[in-house]
């Protein structure tokens, strides 16, 4: 047989999904498992919208629509941009995808050709790299663990080279919390401009921020409008993980091409999706804030108890649903004499000894950290930050 594609047996598995996967392994095992290891909310979708897909289905509205999306949708995306982040769009500069990954996906392999290089602010998103390598480019890592995890301009400049196409900017940040604010978007801007870089702004956390607010880089000059493709979805903000609804806004041009390439790979996105999302859009946004103030509560509940642990160190994680951390702290310790090392060790001794599931940083591209999701109950958070503590105050130094 003639081999198959070096490009794909190149892409790693999804470390968050593999993690997950052992937990729920081990909690078909009949072993009761703490998972902070999801990257979705625990919240219900919303009954509006779930009694609006009911509606679609009974009316029959479960045909092909046109690949970018309904007109309905592609109508509310608009009148949410001018409405949340003062951004003109027209109805043909949107696109709706099966998730913000498609929305992802869809740009980066519209914008890359092979030998190009994107910027990516490490820790990122597991998907990033993986996403940019299956576009034949290369991804470029600048570490922002000295700057609260923020990436700033000087480290951009830094990292362009004649090869440099794009950048990735995702705030709220998945996996450590950061929030961008203005300034620093201005002067990454200032560099992405100098260069000619595409910019792509994640932005799918965007609803769920408890310090700051958020601003969308392609909001501060009109080039920047030019250049960015904004990148977003309701499965965070809406608990609407399974509806796989993304949408990404930009040129024309860019969004003709994604459309392009979108009506060959996947067609349209669920149909039911569609009419359900524009519910959300258009509907009540109580639960939203409702679900903002329980994730800003339960933040504060697992920062708290894991500062309390000897040789941990959490970051103040300003928005999203997950909170970074350091525990190189604990490398050198030992348990049952095994040393620890990095924090994959930490992870694997957390969910075999305290049954507790966290994702280790290597996921991020840095082996010190470890990302806790607190998108669990907080009487889940208190007993699975209680378990950790008692492990580590058991471990023995070498």
């Amino acid at each position: 047989m003639k081999p198959l594609s070096e490009k794909h047996l190149a892409i790693e598995e999804s470390k968050t999904l593999a993690i997950n996967a052992k937990a729920n392994e081990l909690k078909a095992a009949g072993i009761k498992i703490i998972n902070y290891s999801s990257g979705e909310p625990d919240f219900p979708t919303p009954e509006a919208i779930r009694q609006k897909a009911i509606e679609v289905i009974k009316q029959g509205h479960v045909r092909y629509t046109a690949t970018p999306g309904i007109p309905e949708l592609k109508k509310a995306i608009v009148d949410k941009f001018k409405t949340d982040n003062g951004l003109t769009y027209e109805p043909n500069q949107i696109i709706v995808s099966s998730g913000a990954k498609q929305s992802l996906y869809n740009t980066l392999q519209v914008i890359c050709e092979p030998g190009d290089e994107v910027i990516i602010a490490s820790p990122y998103w597991t998907s990033y790299p993986e996403l940019v390598k299956l576009a034949g480019a290369t991804p470029v890592f600048v570490d922002t663990a000295g700057t609260d995890y923020i990436l700033k301009a000087a480290h951009v400049e830094a990292a362009v080279t004649n090869r440099t196409k794009a950048l990735i900017i995702n705030s709220p940040n998945n996996p450590t919390g950061a929030v961008y604010n203005r300034e620093t978007l201005e002067a990454i801007g200032r560099v992405a401009t100098k260069h000619d870089l595409f910019v792509i702004s994640d932005e799918i956390y965007e609803k769920l921020i408890y310090e700051g607010e958020h601003h969308s880089i392609a909001s501060i000059s009109d080039d920047l409008y030019q250049r960015t493709i904004v990148v977003n979805g309701l499965s965070k903000a809406y608990a609407m993980t399974g509806w796989r609804i993304g949408y990404a806004a930009a040129s024309k041009t860019l969004v003709k091409l994604m459309a392009n390439m979108q009506s060959h790979a996947t067609s349209n996105t669920n149909t039911i999706a569609q009419h359900a999302a524009v519910e959300a859009l258009t509907g009540d946004q109580t639960p939203v804030g409702t679900m903002r103030e329980a994730f800003e509560r339960r933040r504060r509940v697992m920062k708290e108890a894991m500062d309390a642990i000897p040789g941990i160190k959490s970051a103040n994680a300003r928005g999203a649903f997950y909170l970074m951390v350091d525990v190189s702290g604990l490398f050198g310790k030992r348990h049952e004499g095994k040393e620890l090392n990095d924090a994959t060790d930490v992870a694997a001794l957390w969910l075999e000894h305290a049954h507790v599931a966290v994702v280790p940083g290597v996921a991020f591209g840095a082996d010190h950290v470890m990302r806790m999701s607190y998108a669990t109950s907080e009487k889940e958070i208190l007993e699975g930050c209680s378990r950790i503590k008692s492990l580590v105050e058991s471990l023995q130094s070498r």
